[in-house]
């Protein structure tokens, strides 16, 4: 067998096509790997944002969607009042009436985007125990509390968001009030204000949904009031599993980026192969004369495949390092919230596992077309 250090040896004497070697199977690595992340930062976060022991009510047929949903807004009262077991704070039920609206906010700089509001009131932090208020105070009348990466959503910076500035809305200029936190949920991307605001500035006079926390009650005390009060038009849902169809809804958005990773890998990939290709062919009679010199065919293959891997395992550690780096934590907004990228060990794994298969399969088409030839054919080969 040839020595690892001769595969080495070949890498350095033609730095150029190493290069590029390098590269290219770091770009296919830092994509597949990029992919992953964003595929799981995605679906974590949706799937964390419910919590089973919390009851949607909603309006029927508007199952899929809170935004389109109306409940009356007597309800939250006749809910309190008719479903025992539920948890209750200071003697009060923990039930939260809130309207979602997802509407274009402008921030004191004059930029405008698209943002979702969630009017609330203090009942709202009984069902929403993640939730913690980091600075300021919860939003009275004329006054708004903006998520921790809110900012993200409005592509606009922290700044613009600090306690004491400003945002308009529909006209109105509303003072913001507060900064608060929900770690690994959608909630940190919103806005969340007084229900009665949200209300008067949409014109409009029914809730979007009510939330409840379940304790000594169960799903089914929730799901039997619906069926009993058929005159409210309600249905009930777990909150973990609107969630988790909301993910569910975002799974060919997720797929896409593992389609788009996966063409510009196959792209970068085919590069590579040319390149090794091109490389392997220029030492078509040095193939021959260490075949003339008594090293079998099956020696070359495994120092050719040797060289290859060495530099894909060079390239995952190249994408390892700038995922790491720059990219690890980038906080990414979606339609309803944002989710950040995290580099995990399974996740740098998996690049690694990838540059080893590239620098294995990537190699063995090119070796088999130059160590094919007869040995006095490749002596001859210029």
């Amino acid at each position: 067998m040839l020595p690892f250090t001769y595969a080495l040896r070949n890498l350095m004497r033609r730095p150029g096509r190493s290069a590029q070697l390098i590269l290219g199977s770091g770009l296919v690595v830092l994509l597949l790997m990029l992919a992953a992340s964003l595929n799981r930062g995605m679906a974590r976060v949706l799937i964390a944002s419910g919590s089973p022991q919390n009851v949607i009510l909603l309006g029927a047929g508007s199952e899929e969607s809170i935004e389109r949903s109306e409940v009356g807004s007597s309800v939250r009262d006749i809910i309190a009042a008719s479903i025992p077991g539920l948890r209750t704070v200071l003697g009060r039920p923990a039930v939260s009436g809130e309207v979602h609206y997802n509407g274009l906010v402008e921030t004191a700089d004059g930029r405008a985007s698209q943002a979702l509001l969630r009017g609330v009131s203090p009942p709202a932090l009984w069902v929403h125990r993640e939730v913690r208020i980091l600075e300021g105070h919860f939003p009275r009348p004329g006054e708004v509390m903006v998520g921790r990466l809110a900012h993200y959503k409005l592509e606009t910076s922290a700044t613009q968001l600090a306690i004491g500035q400003t945002i308009k809305f529909n006209d109105a200029v509303i003072k913001i009030s507060g900064i608060f936190d929900a770690p690994g949920t959608v909630m940190e991307a919103e806005l969340w204000m007084n229900v009665g605001d949200l209300l008067a500035l949409t014109q409009r006079d029914s809730l979007s949904c009510v939330v409840v926390a379940l304790d000594r009650a169960e799903f089914e005390d929730t799901d039997l009031f619906t069926k009993q009060r058929l005159d409210l038009e309600l249905v009930a849902m777990r909150e973990s599993d609107y969630y988790a169809k909301l993910a569910q809804f975002y799974a060919p958005v997720r797929w896409m980026a593992w389609v788009c990773a996966v063409l510009i890998a196959v792209g970068a990939m085919f590069g590579g192969l040319n390149t090794l290709h091109a490389a392997f062919v220029a030492r078509i009679r040095e193939f021959g004369t260490l075949q003339a010199v008594g090293f079998r065919r099956f020696a070359l293959l495994v120092s050719l495949l040797q060289e290859s891997t060495a530099a894909t395992l060079v390239g995952s550690l190249v994408a390892a390092t700038v995922g790491l780096t720059w990219l690890d934590g980038l906080t990414i907004p979606f339609s309803i919230g944002a989710f950040s990228l995290n580099f995990e060990p399974d996740i740098l794994g998996l690049g690694l596992g990838i540059g080893l298969g590239l620098g294995i399969f990537g190699a063995l088409p090119p070796a088999w077309s130059c160590l094919r030839p007869e040995l006095t054919a490749t002596l001859r080969a210029a």
